[in-house]
């Protein structure tokens, strides 16, 4: 009786796991989990800012499509590198974050403050979104320079913007489909390209994608401008070897794996990389949505997009 008892727990388990949905952790395991996920992406802010001031609304409603993605810790962390390798295609785009970031020595920091504008201006009360908007556009329109060719390039460039614009919303949307436990049908895809294009266009880019047939011909349109050189390859070896602790190694390395998936097979080719088997895939996103459950579990609970959540629903109250 025992061991029916067992053996139908664990079948209830293996269909819990399934569904996505993880059992209750003990507290000391979710505390861990949280550093764990602050020193994996570099974060330096608290969840909990986000719950205030009471009632603040964000710039896009909370049942937006782009809550949802961006909620999905493991699909923006692998798109997000996604989208890192695809934007080093373009030249002058990289040329803007060669010659004026500190990319290659600190790209952690660069990830954390990147999840942190997405965080921003995605679950962030509507006046700090836009505060942190008009702070990136001032940036940017001091990040000037000239390509090896003596050749000039701006990084508020509308063309340069729409680049990465449609890079990083392609690659979340990807990482998120590809690790989902219910990924988005097309019209619901086609909502958060056209979300996005809201937030794209404040930041000074046009001629923005409003669904997800126009966002892959718009990646196409780039092709001809895009090259594979030195500086591409060893912004790619630095991706590559992203910065963990022991422990965090083989987690990272289905992370870097699923990056390499996600991304365009004519952008993998470009990019001197193997497409992986359909079998080699599903392994990878296999073991990714599982490794994802515990670190998913605990950012539902207390996480950005959480106490978010808390704070526009308190209107109501």
């Amino acid at each position: 009786m025992h061991t029916a008892r067992s053996q139908l727990s664990a079948f209830a388990l293996c269909d819990r796991l399934r569904a996505g949905q993880m059992p209750a952790l003990p507290e000391p395991l979710r505390q861990l989990i949280g550093k764990r996920i602050k020193h994996l992406t570099g974060s330096t802010s608290q969840p909990d800012a986000f719950a205030r001031p009471a009632g603040a609304p964000a710039l896009l409603p909370a049942d937006s499509i782009a809550w949802q993605v961006h909620a999905h810790f493991v699909g923006m962390l692998v798109g997000g590198l996604s989208s890192l390798m695809l934007q080093a295609l373009h030249p002058r785009a990289l040329a803007a974050v060669w010659d004026h970031s500190n990319f290659r020595n600190n790209l952690k920091g660069r990830l954390g403050r990147t999840a942190y504008f997405v965080a921003i201006t995605t679950y962030g009360p509507r006046d700090d979104a836009l505060q942190a908007i008009e702070r990136v556009n001032r940036i940017h329109a001091q990040v000037t320079g000239h390509m090896p060719d003596g050749s000039t390039y701006v990084a508020n460039e509308p063309e340069l913007l729409r680049w990465v614009h449609v890079g990083e919303v392609s690659s979340f949307l990807n990482g998120y489909q590809m690790l989902s436990f219910k990924p988005l049908s097309n019209v619901e895809s086609d909502r958060y390209i056209s979300e996005m294009a809201e937030l794209g266009a404040r930041l000074g880019a046009t001629d923005l994608p409003m669904n997800l047939s126009e966002c892959e011909a718009s990646l196409q349109a780039f092709r001809p401008q895009l090259v594979c050189n030195q500086r591409t390859r060893d912004i790619l070896e630095v991706i590559e070897n992203y910065p963990v602790d022991p422990w965090d190694k083989p987690f990272m390395s289905l992370v870097m794996q699923a990056a390499f998936h996600a991304l365009p097979d004519w952008a993998l080719q470009m990019l001197g990389k193997t497409q992986a088997s359909a079998t080699q895939k599903l392994l990878v996103k296999q073991a990714l949505r599982v490794a994802g459950l515990p670190v998913q579990s605990v950012l539902d609970q207390d996480g950005v997009a959480a106490h978010a959540r808390k704070r526009v629903a308190s209107t109501a109250a």
